[in-house]
């Protein structure tokens, strides 16, 4: 199947001689396999999402995953608008953002760090796991780590038009693709979210946690750095 870029002329990609709703078939199976791929690999929502399950349990961890999900419709309603492409055209825009994206990072990163302080000093018949409860703080950091990400608005002015048909009423696919995409954000990290839950018990040895909250924080950190340097 062809794929077009944003400045390409879109030939028919994916419509056959078997017909065009065979041809759009193909093309979402083909933007879902590409999203999966891209959602699975580690990046800053992976590393929050491990932070907050292992702090507080499957419903942080689930919490921090809607979070992000709900960043992701705020790109998607911004591309829709055309707010994602004058953000990507204004050098400005796009540096504040970014350097908001970045800050956020770094602060949750040090924060990891000091976390893992914490851990390393509770008792070792600790299960260093906060009472479980519906703490929107958790929803708040996905939000904020996905919806202050520049490098998601590019995902969607530049990936999501190569599966789109050339013409003015592309909205619907758009909407399908971009809801293709959420439900396989969802669908991934539930289960990341499950397995970490699973191996809960030794993960959340205090030794243990503060290792990975440490590595979590240079991760975040480093992230940030990665992001500071992004250009559109």
């Amino acid at each position: 199947m062809l794929l077009r870029t944003p400045t390409s002329n879109w030939k028919g990609a994916g419509w056959t001689s078997t017909g065009p709703y065979e041809g759009e078939e193909r093309t979402v199976l083909t933007f879902a396999a590409a999203s999966l791929v891209l959602v699975m690999i580690p990046g800053p929502d992976q590393a929050l999402i491990t932070r907050n399950a292992l702090a507080g349990g499957r419903a942080a961890g689930l919490l921090t995953m809607v979070g992000g999900a709900l960043g992701l419709s705020v790109h998607v309603a911004a591309a829709v608008l055309g707010i994602s492409t004058l953000l990507v055209a204004s050098a400005t825009a796009f540096t504040v953002l970014k350097v908001v994206g970045a800050g956020y990072l770094v602060w949750m990163g040090i924060a990891t760090f000091l976390s893992a302080r914490r851990t390393m000093a509770q008792k070792a018949e600790d299960g260093g796991q906060e009472a479980a409860k519906l703490d929107t703080k958790y929803l708040r950091h996905g939000f904020l780590s996905n919806s202050l990400n520049p490098k998601v608005a590019l995902f969607f002015v530049t990936f999501l038009p190569q599966f789109l048909p050339a013409g003015h009423n592309i909205f619907p696919r758009a909407l399908l693709l971009s809801l293709a995409f959420a439900v396989i954000y969802l669908l991934w990290f539930s289960l990341y979210v499950i397995t970490v839950d699973q191996f809960g018990k030794v993960l959340r040895r205090p030794r243990v946690r503060a290792r990975i909250e440490q590595a979590t924080g240079i991760l975040l950190i480093g992230f940030a750095a990665r992001l500071a340097f992004q250009s559109p």
